[in-house]
């Protein structure tokens, strides 16, 4: 990897850097999307190259499963093995430790998995896990880390930060041996749960590593912890971490606000099933809010999805109201759906990267806000956290509430 910070925020810790892998080159900050199985949900390997993405996520954990190291290795990889020319990155399947916890056990070796397929068990140790990304060919791995839920308090929070560390050492070991480590970048993650105290712990030993990792994410959020906790845990990571290594927060796009408030707080890559699932459901993501296009007052409406936009659901001419006609009964309209919103992330970001890099990124910030929210307030987490980087979003606008709650916004009515 080749890494390289070309601009920085001069208020926010918003940054550009130009990231070199083995299959080109990944413009951050970056969204990446999610393609869990070896797909991006509807959309071909070529579609999604037209829409300007060149890093995307698989995982670990299912394609071990499906279709098997066997099959990936004959193919060459999953590069080969799903028609993707650009960079991947990889999940060590760590997370499914939490959302398989039903079918998981976790001891020092590693975590013994019941197949949710038939039931075999399968023990996924931080060393195999490494290998079954070797097979994969991703450009960028991840460590085996011992995740629990963000909502999960007491000892084995702190047992699962200094178990995550104990696997780092064994996934850098496994992988330096392989003689891998110059063409694959092993990224370690950071624990501790919600606790600033093992935060602190857990940096202090990871950037000890740092000589032996390529870059670092932080792990363990999004899920359902407060986003007043959530933006400072973002913020304590950030702000600890090398500043020559990228900085990945891993799950977060749920909502816009979340990837530029981690922009800001000095994030340069996340991923998130949001805007594929989403779409699924016949939701758009748009500068001024989500669309429900399954609601009725779409029905006559025949302008595109967002005014301006460049994916090729907007520039075909794609009406909203034909969204509406087979939204969630056709599945070409959940691919026009998922196409709108890839390339809406995409934009988000890139416009992001335009700002930082003309010196305008607080004032980005403060147009979004203001467009997306207009007259229904502001969440007080990101008022909150944007200040803490000297940017208030409340400057020259008196008139704007601030309110409590996470800033998710849903459009649940047919009025205007």
């Amino acid at each position: 990897m080749q890494f390289e910070v070309i601009a920085k925020c001069h208020t926010t810790r918003a940054r550009v850097s130009k990231m070199r892998l083995a299959h080109g080159v990944t413009m951050l900050p970056t969204f990446m999307p999610v393609a869990t199985q070896a797909a991006i949900k509807g959309l071909t390997p070529q579609q999604v190259e037209a829409l300007g993405v060149n890093l995307i996520l698989n995982n670990t954990y299912h394609l071990n499963l499906r279709p098997g190291i066997k099959v990936l290795n004959e193919a060459g990889g999953a590069h080969k093995f799903q028609g993707w020319r650009h960079n991947l990155l990889t999940d060590s399947g760590g997370f499914q430790l939490v959302s398989l916890s039903k079918f998981t056990k976790i001891t020092e070796e590693g975590a013994l998995f019941a197949s949710p397929f038939d039931g075999s068990p399968t023990m996924l140790t931080p060393e195999e896990s490494i290998s079954i990304q070797h097979a994969i060919g991703a450009d960028i791995i991840m460590q085996l880390d011992d995740v629990v839920s963000s909502l999960t308090t007491g000892p084995r929070v702190e047992e699962a930060m200094w178990r995550t560390i104990r696997w780092l050492d064994r996934c850098i070991e496994f992988h330096q041996k392989s003689g891998k480590d110059d063409a694959q970048n092993l990224f370690a993650i950071v624990q501790g749960g919600l606790d600033a105290g093992l935060r602190d712990k857990c940096l202090d030993e990871m950037v000890a590593r740092k000589d032996r990792v390529a870059g670092y994410a932080i792990g363990g959020l999004s899920g359902g912890e407060e986003k007043e906790i959530f933006w400072r845990v973002i913020k304590q990571c950030a702000d600890r971490l090398p500043e020559d290594r990228p900085r990945y927060s891993m799950g977060i796009g749920f909502a816009e606000v979340d990837l530029l408030v981690c922009v800001a707080l000095g994030v340069d890559m996340a991923d998130c099933v949001f805007p594929t699932r989403t779409a699924r459901f016949g939701v758009a993501l748009t500068s001024t809010g989500p669309l429900n296009l399954r609601l009725g007052k779409h029905a006559a409406d025949m302008r595109p999805i967002e005014e301006g936009c460049v994916c090729p659901t907007c520039a075909g001419g794609t009406s909203r109201a034909i969204l509406h006609h087979n939204a969630t009964f056709e599945t070409a309209t959940a691919h026009a759906i998922t196409q709108h919103n890839l390339v809406f992330q995409a934009r988000l970001m890139g416009g992001a990267r335009e700002a930082i890099i003309n010196g305008q990124f607080p004032a980005y910030l403060k147009t979004f806000f203001a467009n997306y929210f207009g007259d229904t307030g502001y969440p007080e987490w990101c008022v909150n956290a944007l200040r803490s980087v000297s940017v208030d979003l409340l400057e020259g606008r008196p008139d704007v509430k601030v309110v409590a709650g996470d800033g998710t916004r849903w459009e649940y009515s047919n009025a205007a």
